[in-house]
């Protein structure tokens, strides 16, 4: 099990931390932003691979922001991955 903590940039969120078992998302944790969005996010991508969760968040957009809390988690993921 790997833990990957990352610093959002242009969301309300201000960290999310992450557990990858593999390429397999464990567990999805946002420090800050919308509870109700940030938690179904985390729920639905709990047991997803790593490379599908980007491929659906990736881009996502919130309102007039350039970026949302599920593109940032895309961001943080690919990350985690390079990171190994």
């Amino acid at each position: 099990m790997k833990h990957y903590t990352y610093y959002p940039s242009g969301t309300c969120s201000t960290q999310i931390d992450i557990d990858l078992n593999g390429d397999v998302i464990e567990n999805v944790t946002f420090t800050g932003g919308c509870s109700g969005n940030t938690q179904g996010v985390s729920s639905l991508v709990r047991g997803m691979k790593a490379d599908e969760a980007i491929r659906r968040m990736q881009g996502i957009r919130c309102g007039y922001k350039n970026t949302s809390c599920p593109d940032q988690l895309a961001t943080a993921l690919r990350e985690a991955l390079a990171a190994g």
